[in-house]
C-alpha cells in the first residue's frame, strides 16, 4: 500500500495570507502619460538633454545632484540621496519637504497610483536613454 504525505494549512495561516496587503505595482504605459506633467522641465530617453530640470535617464541608482552638465542647488548635491523607488516616491510627493532648498518648483504628485506608474516609467531607462 502506498503512503501519501498530506500538507495541511491551518485556517490562521490562510487568513494571514489573504489579509496580506498587495504590493502596489506601477504601470509604465500609464506612467508615460503621468510624465507629461514633467515634460515642461525634464526629458528622458535617447537623446535626452537637461532643460529647466535635469534629464532623468538612469535615475534608479543615481545620486541626487549628479546629472552631467546640470546646475544643481547645494541642497540637492548634499542631500545624500541615491534615487530608488522609495526615495523618488517620497520626493515626488513633496519635493521641497524631501529636499529643502531644491529649486524644483513642482508642488508634488498626490496620487499614489500616479507615483507608482511614474516610477515604473522612469525606472525602465538606462543611463544612455535606452530601455532596459
Amino acid at each position: 500500500m502506498k503512503k501519501f504525505a498530506v500538507l495541511t494549512v491551518g485556517f490562521g495561516m490562510l487568513t494571514a495570507l489573504a489579509a496580506a496587503p498587495a504590493m502596489a505595482a506601477g504601470n509604465a504605459e500609464a506612467g508615460e502619460k503621468v510624465f507629461n506633467k514633467c515634460k515642461t522641465c525634464h526629458r528622458i530617453g535617447e537623446g535626452a538633454k537637461n532643460m529647466v530640470g535635469p534629464e532623468l535617464n538612469g535615475l534608479d541608482g543615481r545620486k541626487s545632484g549628479s546629472a552631467e552638465g546640470y546646475s544643481y542647488t547645494d541642497a540637492n548635491k548634499n542631500s545624500g540621496i541615491t534615487w530608488n523607488e522609495a526615495s523618488f516616491k517620497e520626493y515626488i510627493t513633496d519635493p521641497k519637504k524631501k529636499i529643502p532648498g531644491t529649486k524644483m518648483i513642482y508642488a508634488g504628485l498626490s496620487s499614489e497610483q500616479e507615483r507608482d506608474d511614474l516610477w515604473a516609467y522612469l525606472s525602465q531607462f538606462k543611463a544612455d536613454g535606452a530601455k532596459k
